[in-house]
């Protein structure tokens, strides 16, 4: 096994918020815990939905599809008919 790395284990004498033998202080939150209930409180707006732009694209490109078929049809009738 490995020794502690004195960069991730800080020495418990010189750590600020801590009280001999006990660890934390009853109410005080440790450092590298105080960033976990962080933006939990806040509150997202759902994004705004785009409803009403799908339909009016979908129509132009299914009247354009209809335009093409009904030329294609009158052509294949004066050429063929």
């Amino acid at each position: 096994m490995t020794s502690p790395d004195s960069s991730t284990n800080p020495d418990p004498e010189t750590t600020t918020g801590l009280e001999p033998g006990t660890g934390v202080a009853p109410g005080d939150t440790p450092p590298a815990e105080a960033s976990a209930t962080a933006g939990l409180g806040e509150v997202h707006q759902p994004v705004p939905k785009n409803s009403g732009s799908t339909f009016p694209i979908l129509g132009v490109v299914l009247g354009v599809a209809i335009l093409v078929l009904l030329v294609a049809v009158v052509v294949w009738a004066i050429f063929f008919g």
